[in-house]
């Protein structure tokens, strides 16, 4: 992370992705948002834009998230995990069959910084955000290491998120911002 954030220690990682499994478990049951024992922001740091992604045997199955962050970490990963199951457009709401099944994977964001030369782009360290024309697209890190793309591809993909035209990162009314991620997940389920 290049804002100075400090990273989150593996038992705050480990705390966060069982909140957020915690959290879609109470949403099937009906009952009352769980809460982490320790929930303290000192633990959790300063706000910071976040991502919760689900996956299904390895494949996306919702991604949802803020780069505005309003409350501690231990808020956002909760309602960020239900809004990936329940309200990412692009999918039918998670089933309770489903969640058994699936991974949850946490990306924590550094704050954004203006890209001025598209040679500044870091892959599989930096994620994308391009923003002009009334629109705005984002792509985590992890998305041009998972799919193999080059800079000049990785804006492409951002600008068509984005609804924008692929090389729509060369308007001057367009601007485009790079971050950091500390993404943790869950392990993959095995079969037995």
């Amino acid at each position: 992370m290049t804002d100075g954030s400090v990273p989150l220690s593996e038992q705050t990682r480990r705390e966060l992705l069982e909140l957020a499994r915690r959290s879609l478990e109470a949403h099937f049951r009906g009952e009352a948002e769980p809460r982490l024992a320790s929930d303290r922001a000192e633990a959790f740091g300063v706000p910071r834009g976040l991502f919760v992604t689900l996956k299904l045997g390895g494949q996306l199955r919702g991604c949802i998230g803020t780069l505005s962050p309003e409350g501690d970490l231990t808020r956002l990963v909760a309602e960020f995990a239900r809004r990936a199951a329940f309200e990412d457009p692009r999918f039918r709401p998670l089933s309770p069959e489903e969640l058994s099944a699936c991974e949850i994977e946490i990306s924590v964001l550094s704050v954004p910084e203006l890209v001025r030369d598209p040679e500044e782009v870091v892959i599989g360290r930096d994620g994308l955000i391009v923003e002009g024309r009334g629109r705005r697209g984002l792509l985590l890190p992890q998305v041009a290491t998972e799919w193999g793309f080059g800079p000049a591809r990785f804006l492409q993909e951002t600008c068509r998120k984005a609804g924008l035209p692929p090389d729509g990162w060369r308007d001057p009314e367009v601007r485009v911002w790079r971050f950091q991620a500390e993404v943790f997940g869950e392990e993959p389920s095995r079969p037995a």
